[in-house]
């Protein structure tokens, strides 16, 4: 009798210790978000104005600008061409491939099926993906989170060349990934890691029971009235990308294969949809704070070293923090909560100052405009925050 008393109590202490990270937690309370507003030319950052007047002009920058503080849009323009060979312009509403900017919304998502109960963060990765290779067992879904997992990245793998141009589904990089021993105990660095995002789709896959595009589709796009954002699969109106390849002016990038990173980097979307994302994720409107919290936590080990002899970013799930504006001149010292993102013919730039509530979005169809993509995002947030504005990059 003893014993199955001790039996029973056994399973109720589980029974509850289960319940206590799968039970959904409660929906924050929050407003509707405003109407989005006019989809027009507005230009009241002068210093930015004569910047990107400049660059558009001459064709050092190709793409559109966003700047916004609060629900007020300050700046939104764009300078170039949606398809040269066709004289096509930019359009304020044109849709751009976002690359690495994607993870962000892979990361919510698991954030999401973690509020409602489906899954936690701290779950062993080979709790879903199955059958499950012996190195991965110490993975947990945080790790792939974080870039901490130790899982070899696509860049870091024999016959990157040819992977890059072969297109894969789910199942097959998940099958890919399995092949190769991890570069690290999992927790005890960051690595950056397109391949973890993808292990990460695959769990919002198995954890949803839909692909994973529809499931942003059903969790964040369609609630919020993004229907210009989705999976990039060549039938989606995306610009044409460029690369200034040769000497010879831009070159077009037709081939994107973004089914190699379909959760790392394959969605598309538009200057006001990104808007509206960044005011609902920031706002409490799609996470539970707890979860939004976890977002935007450091999870870099301790040790981790300064980057390139500048102090290191915090590494969130789907975002970094950073003081980014330091490295600028002249500098300012805001912490910015961002991603970037670049792949085949496309360079981008989102970022959210918090205390102040200051959103820039930057997004460029041009891959070798990285430096004016960075310093046309701190020319915009400091003219909006009131800082001295930045006329180059810093050393």
């Amino acid at each position: 009798m003893i014993a199955v008393l001790a039996a029973v109590l056994l399973i109720a202490t589980a029974l509850v210790a289960w319940a206590s990270v799968r039970t959904p937690s409660a929906a924050p309370d929050v407003q509707p978000l405003p109407p989005r507003p006019p989809l027009e030319v507005i230009e009241t950052l002068p210093r930015l104005k004569a910047q990107l007047d400049r660059w558009g002009g001459s064709g050092q920058f190709t793409g559109g600008v966003l700047v916004a503080r609060g629900d007020e849009v300050l700046f939104r323009q764009v300078h170039g061409f949606a398809d040269r060979s066709q004289g096509a312009s930019l359009q304020l509403n044109s849709r751009f491939r976002l690359a690495s900017i994607s993870k962000q919304f892979t990361a919510a998502a698991i954030l999401r099926l973690q509020d409602e109960g489906v899954l936690s963060t701290h779950d062993p990765l080979c709790k879903w993906i199955q059958p499950c290779p012996a190195a991965w067992e110490p993975i947990r879904l945080h790790h792939l989170l974080s870039h901490s997992s130790g899982v070899p990245d696509l860049m870091a793998r024999p016959a990157w060349g040819i992977r890059r141009v072969t297109p894969a589904t789910s199942n097959e990089l998940t099958e890919e990934s399995k092949k190769y021993g991890l570069q690290f105990v999992p927790g005890t660095k960051v690595r950056y890691n397109n391949a973890g995002y993808n292990l990460l789709g695959a769990v919002v896959e198995k954890a949803s029971g839909l692909p994973l595009h529809a499931y942003l589709q059903q969790a964040f796009f369609k609630p919020l009235g993004m229907a210009d954002t989705g999976y990039d699969d060549g039938k989606s109106d995306v610009v044409m990308g460029y690369a200034n390849l040769g000497g010879g002016g831009p070159s077009p990038q037709p081939d994107a294969n973004v089914s190699i990173i379909f959760a790392a980097g394959a969605l598309y979307s538009t200057l006001d949809d990104l808007l509206v994302w960044e005011r609902a994720l920031h706002r409490g409107h799609l996470l539970t704070p707890r979860s939004y919290a976890m977002m935007i936590a450091d999870h870099a080990p301790a040790d981790t070293p300064p980057e390139r002899g500048r102090q290191r970013r915090d590494w969130g799930f789907g975002l970094f923090t950073n003081s980014i504006g330091q490295r600028v001149s002249p500098p300012f010292l805001d912490r910015q909560i961002f991603h970037t993102g670049s792949w085949s013919g496309f360079r981008n730039l989102m970022t959210y100052q918090p205390d102040e509530d200051v959103t820039v979005i930057v997004l460029s169809n041009n891959y070798h405009s990285r430096d004016a993509v960075f310093l046309l995002s701190q020319q915009g947030m400091a003219e909006a925050l009131g800082r001295d504005v930045p006329t180059g990059m810093g050393r």
